[in-house]
């Protein structure tokens, strides 16, 4: 299949189409702006209170007369280009593909290798956010605004946070599993020349401080110098430091004499360092950087995510048994209390973080609706993602029911090459949904070979459903959709027979912006849909409950600037607790309860309304291969650009053999 590089297939239309588009842009640009000042923000509501001039009231009454004048004298201009602009829409290819050319561009990632399906296994780690780019205007209905600085920062962060190091503490005895007090401070003060031995008991590979993009490369020969001893990392692993450490019953240090020393290191740390601003000038409430906000737009420090595997002796134990108190820059991360396996029957690690997890390797956003933010968006991505797809959809009255004014939202970015893609538009759509293309996306990268040149690929699908409470129904409707458009696509794209098979399928991975959870009583027919009796969910254990430690990922919008979560690291620490959750989460919908979300103290059923999935089957793939989830995360690392928790998963594809 051929993948659309340009929206049209010839450059006359792509001309003509800037031209309308030139002449519609005044107009939409002016309401934009008009409709967004007459919607505050809390922030901004915040800040005019203390404006004891009333400056900004003043600039309204100034502004808003000028800002009708222009729109009155842009809508003829906007009419005639409206008039070319709509019919070009059925010539209009349903996605753009992006690949970037300059691999010096992309420093932020490192450099794959092929796959060859040699030895035990490889791990794929899949995101998903719903990032709410819409028009300004639109977008401060959900509480947040400046959508083209959002866009810059939000591709800021996912890149810095998934092009760290991956870090990996390994211990050797089965007994004392805490790090010594000599052998903490080696790891969080680590002075550059220093190779002196402060304890025997552990052996410093690498500083647990990232230090930039490339640093990955710098530890690649300490790394090797590992692989012969235990806890060899899988097949295609990249970017991964390793930490060994002995455990000795002398030298334990108690989390009270941890916190002292965490405190000194704190006081002797370097500040901050400012933020460049944005390229128009303006920026997002949460650009200013605090003291311990690791999902900053510099911040690319090793998160306690990252510790992704701690093994003692011959086997693996759990994770919450290590004291892993790292130094971030100048103030500790504590680990979070949620990454505990509270049920010995819970086969994979799952935590709350605050950034994004290392080596992602495939990213699902929803509502990118905003085209000057998809550009923005696709910019700083393209430093970790060599392969993007974005502004997906239709406009106009092409291939769907209604008239469509924006596109799907979907964007979909990889470091796998992608081989085959699709798109879907849902015709059902009602209410303000039914003015966007809302549909599914489905994509087949390659991320691998056999030694007999097999090709192993996995197929990825990105959805965002109807949105509209209530409408039970059109999401029942738009899920049957789906199988069988999933089910089409595989069958369109595979090129194996089952005598004989040119590719193996390693994964099939669903995720999207489902607008429907796992614990309302109003989303009954969704929970039971025969979706989840092919896919698996690996928060739910059935329908209408989800496992306990899984928590709400849509946020209440009227805390989103409050003190206690504008930042990632405030974000993550306030939904580890209960009181946390119910005060800053949207919980499922109850007659017991009134609509306030904030402060409620009466027992309520979850732990908030959990409507961004991350999906997998098992169904469909190599019969001699297994997939396990290996890990589940919620994000904090967009604190205060969007009112969604983002969602990762890794899943381990093992192939059965045994390393060489």
């Amino acid at each position: 299949m051929v993948l659309y590089t340009s929206p049209f297939p010839n450059s006359f239309l792509s001309v003509l189409h800037s031209f309308s588009w030139g002449l519609i842009f005044p107009c939409y640009w002016l309401a934009d702006r008009l409709v967004g000042s007459f919607v505050p923000t809390t922030y901004e509501k915040r800040q005019r209170a203390d404006d004891p001039c009333y400056f900004h009231a003043l600039c309204i009454i100034i502004t808003t007369p000028i800002y009708l004048a222009l729109l009155v004298a842009s809508l003829p201009f906007a009419l005639i280009g409206f008039l070319l602009w709509s019919p070009l829409q059925s010539a209009r290819r349903p996605y753009i593909y992006s690949r970037l050319k300059d691999k010096n561009h992309a420093n932020g990632a490192t450099l794959l290798t092929e796959w060859k399906a040699a030895g035990s296994g490889k791990s794929f780690c899949f995101g998903s956010a719903n990032v709410c780019l819409l028009p300004d205007s639109l977008a401060r209905f959900n509480n947040v605004f400046n959508t083209q600085a959002r866009a810059k920062e939000i591709g800021r962060r996912i890149r810095n946070g998934a092009s760290r190091p991956q870090i990996k503490i390994y211990i050797d005895s089965p007994t004392n599993t805490s790090i010594s007090a000599a052998s903490f401070s080696s790891l969080v003060s680590p002075q550059a020349g220093d190779n002196r031995t402060v304890n025997a008991g552990i052996k410093r590979t690498t500083s647990m401080e990232y230090k930039g993009d490339n640093c990955g490369s710098n530890n690649g020969e300490e790394n090797r110098e590992d692989k012969g001893g235990s806890g060899e990392p899988h097949e295609g692993e990249e970017n991964t430091c390793i930490v060994r450490i002995n455990g000795e019953e002398n030298g334990h240090m108690s989390d009270t004499e941890a916190d002292t020393v965490n405190g000194q290191a704190h006081a002797s740390g370097p500040a901050e360092p400012s933020l460049e601003g944005d390229a128009e000038g303006s920026k997002t409430p949460n650009h200013k950087q605090k003291e311990g906000d690791s999902g900053s737009l510099d911040s690319c420090s090793a998160s306690r995510e990252s510790l992704v595997k701690v093994r003692v002796g011959d086997g693996t134990v759990d994770q919450s048994t290590v004291n892993n108190k790292l130094l971030y820059k100048a103030s500790i991360m504590k680990k979070t209390s949620v990454r505990k396996k509270k049920h010995t029957d819970e086969t994979f690690d799952h935590e709350i973080s605050a950034f994004f997890p290392a080596n992602l390797d495939f990213l699902c956003l929803q509502e990118v609706f905003d085209k000057r933010a998809a550009e923005k968006l696709k910019e700083q991505l393209h430093h970790y993602f060599e392969y993007i797809i974005y502004d997906v959809g239709v406009y106009s009255c092409h291939s769907c029911c209604s008239f469509k004014f924006v596109n799907s939202g979907l964007l979909f970015a990889s470091r796998y090459p992608v081989m085959d893609a699709a798109y879907h538009c849902y015709p059902n759509g009602r209410g303000m949904d039914s003015l966007a293309s809302k549909g599914a996306l489905f994509l087949k990268v390659q991320v691998g070979s056999t030694p007999q040149d097999q090709r192993i690929v996995g197929y990825i699908s990105c959805t965002h459903l109807q949105a509209i409470a209530g409408d039970t129904t059109v999401r029942c409707e738009q899920l049957d959709m789906l199988q069988d458009w999933l089910s089409e696509f595989r069958k369109s794209t595979s090129s194996s027979s089952t005598a004989n098979p040119e590719e193996l399928v390693a994964f099939d991975v669903l995720c999207g912006d489902l607008n429907f959870d796992n614990c309302s009583s109003e989303d009954k027919l969704e929970q039971q849909h025969s979706l989840f009796t092919h896919y698996k969910d690996p928060c739910r254990v059935g329908p209408g409950e989800d496992k306990p430690w899984a928590i709400g990922t849509l946020l209440d919008p009227e805390g989103l600037y409050d003190e206690e979560v504008c930042t990632p690291d405030n974000l993550q620490k306030a939904l580890e607790s209960e009181e946390g959750r119910k005060g800053y989460l949207v919980y499922p919908t109850s007659k017991n309860h009134g609509s306030s979300q904030k402060g409620r103290k009466a027992s309520l059923k979850g732990n908030g309304r959990r409507i961004d999935y991350m999906l997998y089957t098992e169904e469909g793939l190599y019969l001699e291969w297994k997939v396990e989830v290996e890990e589940f995360s919620f994000i904090t690392q967009l604190a205060g650009l969007t009112d969604h928790l983002p969602v990762a998963m890794r899943l381990m594809v093992s192939t059965g053999e045994d390393d060489p």
